[in-house]
């Protein structure tokens, strides 16, 4: 138990490490090194080759990761439509294959509906060498609504 909430509550070394982080550091360190291979209305595709900071214990992309380039990739691509993004309202990943360190990632996002309330994409993470999909998922972000005041 008391291994348990060691792990959860990341005491010692690697406490003191992460207080020395700068506030919203989360995006820059999981989109750093992603290149935009495609960008049109509605569609975008990146790629980029796995870093060592975003594996986890078993030496593979971790399943946080996956999620959150779900979400940032998903979210730019309702912002190519030219419409605002609001919050997210629900993300689902399912999970297929693993990426490992230095395997180069090919993400395809594409917005499927952009309404005036909601919008709803979907994204997929691929193997660039064989296309084998590694990662698919859907994000609907309530968009924000222009204020009539």
């Amino acid at each position: 138990m008391e291994s348990v909430k060691k792990f959860l509550e990341k005491e010692g070394e690697m406490a003191i490490t992460m207080d020395g982080l700068p506030e919203r550091f989360f995006e820059p360190f999981i989109m750093k090194g992603i290149q935009v291979d495609l960008l049109e209305p509605g569609r975008i595709v990146c790629s980029f080759k796995v870093p060592p900071r975003l594996l986890n214990g078993g030496n593979f992309m971790h399943g946080g990761a996956t999620a959150t380039l779900v979400d940032l990739i998903g979210s730019a691509a309702i912002l190519t439509v030219g419409t605002p993004t609001g919050v997210s309202v629900e993300i689902n990943v399912s999970y297929l294959d693993s990426a490992y360190p230095g395997e180069e990632v090919e993400v395809e996002a594409k917005a499927l509906r952009v309404g005036k309330a909601v919008g709803v994409v979907s994204v997929e993470l691929r193997k660039k060498k064989t296309g084998k999909i590694i990662a698919q998922g859907r994000h609907t972000k309530y968009l924000a609504l222009a204020s009539k005041l």
